[in-house]
């Protein structure tokens, strides 16, 4: 072997990647750590927030759910401003967005204020996980790409890690001071600290290669006296005949109307109603989906309902795992934090696993391996009794080991999920597909905790549920994380997305939609490979 042969073997996968990919690469990571920061520190707040504006719980709580109302048009818009005017003014705006409702949120002066704050808020995050996924994915080499998709993913989780313990910490230096009643101001106003470092990063990023590469194609076409279309989601949506953007304005005004109703009056209103709203979501959502993707809407409407099965299965522990610590254990807040850490910090190891066997093994095959190896994992967390670890620290500590390892496998690998919706959707509509597809996705996130205390009942005593009482909380969500998790190992398994455009569009297939490779190209959408996806 020559010199030169010797040392491209040797060559790391880090000299690949150059200082400025690097901080495009922190510049986004930072946004997502803010996400899981604001995700945990909303629920930490409310009882404060509550205290300030005297409002009762049942209104705080909305707080948590005003997020949920706009990150799908969030997504929609933020990633149309990707796809037709530049990845790197999209994520700007996305920052801004939180930035301003992160500032309101700390000088809020009534409580209405900072609702519509934590709405401003959910756009930005939405646009988040459009215009930073997509433009750090694009930015790196392609036999990279997983491992992009991974690192990046993994800021939510240490920021959702960190947040109980800088609450403690603030909560624990304003105890008894003039200070005590401004603590969740405090706690907001933090987080304007990292926004200023990741708006001061992304200042001057060079455009991702993709999409500039794209808009040099575009501008060579322009001059050669061609046109060229803007298939922008919002331009088809809303700028493309008045008719069409009539018919959207209302259909949007009806998702909005929806989702008002559904997570603010949802106890004003019957089961039916409720299951009629969502329908009407999910129809707006499919139909915006449809005049998106055009004849390609078997894809595109096969990865909203993948990632919506996706949240599902991860949201049920994600989101209460600390009430199954607290009420059904019955373990101190100290300790039940400590396990929330250990929870997250073990979604982030996961998530730069993910990136190293996803560019090892290609996407689906990594991503539906480490989900089944989690289906092992589950059982063992909730075979960890209530008198188990009030008998010995020991039972605390490997109840913690467990749900390292489980959310390792099980969570940390959803890192790979924006590289996998990714590949579906060409460079001109990337920004777009990914960031209305991962947040309408995100609907399933707010479903799950709402059906995991309904078949569960009381955290604390099971009575009041749809479930026998004695499987109580912990069976609960055992159930359904194994089950929805058995579901997605299936749809990715299968490749949902390009066997529903196989069935009802062949002709429309592109190369990529098979990700049988773990650094397929992107091909491009004006280029199906027919031959190839009909083996």
């Amino acid at each position: 072997m020559s010199n030169v042969e010797a040392t491209t073997v040797k060559r790391s996968w880090r000299d690949e990647l150059t200082g400025t990919q690097w901080k495009s690469f922190w510049a986004a990571w930072i946004g997502y750590l803010l996400d899981g920061f604001d995700f945990v520190m909303i629920t930490l707040v409310l009882t404060e927030v509550g205290r300030t504006f005297h409002v009762g719980a049942a209104l705080t709580a909305t707080l948590v759910s005003a997020a949920f109302i706009a990150r799908w048009f969030g997504g929609l818009l933020l990633g149309a401003i990707g796809d037709r005017v530049g990845r790197k003014e999209a994520m700007v705006l996305s920052i801004l967005l939180y930035a301003g409702g992160s500032v309101v949120c700390a000088i809020a002066p009534a409580f209405w204020v900072i609702f519509l704050a934590r709405v401003c808020i959910g756009m930005g995050m939405a646009g988040e996980y459009g215009s930073s996924a997509t433009y750090v994915i694009e930015s790196w080499p392609v036999r990279l790409r997983n491992k992009a998709s991974g690192f990046l993913i993994s800021g939510y989780s240490i920021g959702a890690g960190v947040t109980a313990q800088v609450y403690a910490l603030i909560e624990h230096l304003t105890r008894g001071t003039s200070a005590e009643p401004y603590t969740w101001r405090i706690l907001f106003a933090l987080g304007i600290i990292p926004i200023v470092l990741a708006l001061w990063l992304r200042r001057a990023l060079p455009e991702a290669s993709d999409f500039a590469k794209m808009r040099e194609e575009q501008e060579a076409r322009a001059a050669a006296g061609e046109t060229v279309e803007k298939t922008d989601m919002f331009t088809i949506l809303f700028a493309r005949t008045p008719k069409r953007s009539v018919v959207n304005i209302v259909l949007a005004l009806a998702a909005f109307g929806s989702l008002i109703v559904i997570y603010l009056f949802d106890s004003k209103v019957s089961g039916f109603v409720l299951a009629l709203l969502w329908i009407v979501v999910a129809a707006v959502m499919v139909s915006f989906m449809v005049q998106f993707e055009g004849p390609r809407w078997p894809t595109g409407v096969a990865v909203m309902i993948t990632v919506f099965v996706a949240f599902l299965y991860s949201w049920p522990l994600q989101a209460l795992l600390p009430t199954y610590y607290r009420q059904t254990l019955g373990l101190a807040s100290d300790t039940a934090s400590n396990l929330v850490t250990a929870t997250s910090f073990g979604a982030a190891a996961g998530c730069i696993m993910a990136g190293f066997i996803g560019d090892k093994f290609g996407t689906r095959k990594a991503y539906w391996t480490s989900l089944l190896i989690s289906e092992v994992l589950v059982l063992p967390v909730f075979l960890i009794s209530r008198d188990m670890v009030h008998s010995s620290v020991a039972w605390i500590v490997l109840l913690g080991v467990f749900i390292f390892v489980q959310q390792m496998f099980g969570q940390g690998i959803a890192g790979l999920l924006p590289k996998f919706i990714s590949n579906y959707f060409p460079v001109e509509k990337r920004a777009a597909g990914l960031g209305f597809s991962y947040n309408v996705g995100a609907l399933g996130g707010a479903i799950a905790p709402v059906l995991g205390i309904s078949l569960a009942g009381d955290p604390a005593t099971g009575v009041g549920g749809v479930l026998p009482s004695s499987w109580g909380l912990g069976w609960t969500l055992f159930i359904l994380s194994f089950a929805f998790t058995a579901v997605i190992i299936i749809l990715i398994g299968i490749n949902f997305p390009y066997r529903m455009q196989k069935l009802f569009g062949p002709g429309h297939v592109r190369s990529a939609d098979r990700m049988d490779q773990a650094d397929d190209e992107f091909a491009p959408s004006d280029n199906p490979d027919v031959g190839t996806a009909s083996k």
